[in-house]
């Protein structure tokens, strides 16, 4: 095998056969993947089963951060995004884009780095795409995945569900991934060492669905834009306020710092592991003992409720601080940090 990515890699020849046979199938190919087709074929659903299908494209830089890589993070973007509309993730694909040039041997650290987390998630990889840009014309490698998940019976989750009294959650600490990408790229140093949250979490869903049956109203990833553009979102999808207290919401003290340090808004700031809840109130205290007792959650906490908008204006959201003053939480205008996913 050569040890950088060529032209010929995908030219549809030999060469891309063996890209394909050595690399991609070497570190996650199932037997839907082996047989070779243009399309896979997936075994039989459930007569009335409803399907949830998502897909998104990584683009960031660096490929490799601390918690991750861009691989890691693509297999995790994509389950995420099924897992939270409830349902249980099945089957990606997954494209690639490949620069002329790039080492073979970073192409296979990915490859296995996303077969890991597919077997965590319970995922499987069943077909894809490689494609091969000139030298120049790329970035080395961007991934796209795709996936399909199957909606339990009785589970009907969106952003417009959520209702006044209504309890926010968030299922860990805010931030990490952001301000990793960021230390990596600007080459900073922090006191504490700090890491990208990127994680599977379609297990911790279900098991909040488990915990709290018919009284979940919403998930949502607070990817790109942070806690403010999940927020404001969900606030303008169900047209009510939300409100938040600042000092309710986890942060590790070195991102709290690298943001003040930075001059960025914490809740403005990425996250790839973390999941936003919207639920009843009633069974706020049983959702998060289920996040707390996942790997993933233990840092959960209840940081806002769900309230009427008032009648002379919009939705907003806001944030409360210790000192009893309130402050409006924008979503994020612009490009706070390039590239994160």
């Amino acid at each position: 095998m050569e040890d950088k990515v060529l032209l010929g890699h995908g030219s549809g020849g030999t060469m891309m056969r063996r890209i394909i046979d050595e690399v991609f199938f070497e570190a996650y190919a199932g037997d839907e993947l082996r047989r070779g087709d243009d399309a896979a074929v997936l075994p039989e659903l459930p007569e009335g089963a409803r399907l949830a299908f998502s897909t998104d494209s990584f683009v960031v830089t660096p490929h490799f951060f601390p918690g991750g890589d861009i691989g890691h993070l693509a297999i995790c973007g994509t389950v995420n995004d099924i897992a939270t509309s409830g349902a249980k993730p099945l089957y990606l694909s997954c494209g690639f884009i490949l620069e002329e040039g790039y080492p073979i041997a970073d192409l296979k650290r990915i490859c296995k780095s996303m077969a890991d987390v597919a077997i965590e998630a319970g995922v499987k990889l069943v077909t894809g795409d490689t494609k091969v840009v000139n030298k120049g014309h790329g970035d080395g490698v961007y991934i796209n995945t795709s996936g399909i998940g199957v909606v339990p019976e009785g589970v009907d989750l969106g952003g417009a569900k959520c209702q006044p009294g209504d309890v926010v959650l968030v299922s860990g600490t805010l931030g990490d991934h952001g301000i990793t990408i960021m230390s990596c790229r600007e080459s900073l140093s922090f006191s504490a060492d700090v890491k990208s949250d990127a994680a599977p979490l379609n297990h911790l869903i279900a098991d909040v669905l488990e915990a709290a049956p018919g009284a979940v109203r919403c998930f949502r990833d607070p990817t790109r834009g942070g806690l403010a553009s999940t927020l404001n979102e969900l606030a303008e999808q169900s047209q009510v306020d939300i409100a938040i207290d600042e000092d309710a919401v986890p942060v590790r003290d070195a991102v709290r710092g690298a943001c003040d340090m930075l001059g960025y808004d914490v809740f403005q700031v990425a996250n790839e592991g973390k999941m936003v809840c919207i639920v009843s109130a009633e069974v706020a205290d049983q959702v998060l003992s289920a996040m707390q007792a996942n790997k993933y959650g233990v840092d959960a906490a209840i940081i806002g409720e769900v309230s009427a908008v008032q009648p002379d204006r919009g939705p907003k959201v806001f944030v409360r601080n210790a000192f009893g003053g309130r402050r409006i939480l924008d979503m994020l205008v612009g490009e706070q940090l390039p590239r994160i996913c």
